[in-house]
């Protein structure tokens, strides 16, 4: 467990200490009831472009997954981090019509 999810606990000098986790996994939510939005994004990247695809509600886990399967669909590198899947390029259409093809809902926002 990283340091900076226990909160409000510096230090124990009890030898038999054992921080509790009390956190609950999220539930992911079934493909027709998620709300993802695509959009596009330029910013603090060096101009470079990446699919942005946000709203998911969910386990780590199915998140991942689902970034896995996008990034091999589309034949390209990314990454999932902070509740959010990254996609280099410009695949804004053609995920779309993948993540319509899972039964997920989707839709593009931005500009």
């Amino acid at each position: 467990m990283a340091k900076n999810h226990r909160e409000g606990i510096v230090y124990s000098t009890n030898p038999q200490f054992v921080y509790e986790n009390n956190e609950v996994e999220k539930q992911t939510l079934d493909s027709a009831k998620q709300n993802l939005r695509i959009m596009l994004d330029k910013k603090q990247r060096g101009g470079k472009k990446v699919t942005l695809i946000t709203g998911f509600i969910g386990s780590d886990s199915d998140l991942n997954e689902l970034g896995k399967s996008l990034k091999t669909a589309c034949g390209v590198g990314g990454t999932v981090k902070d509740g959010e899947i990254i996609i280099q390029g410009d695949f804004r259409q053609r995920i779309l019509i993948l993540l319509s093809q899972k039964g997920i809902k989707a839709k593009l926002a931005g500009g």
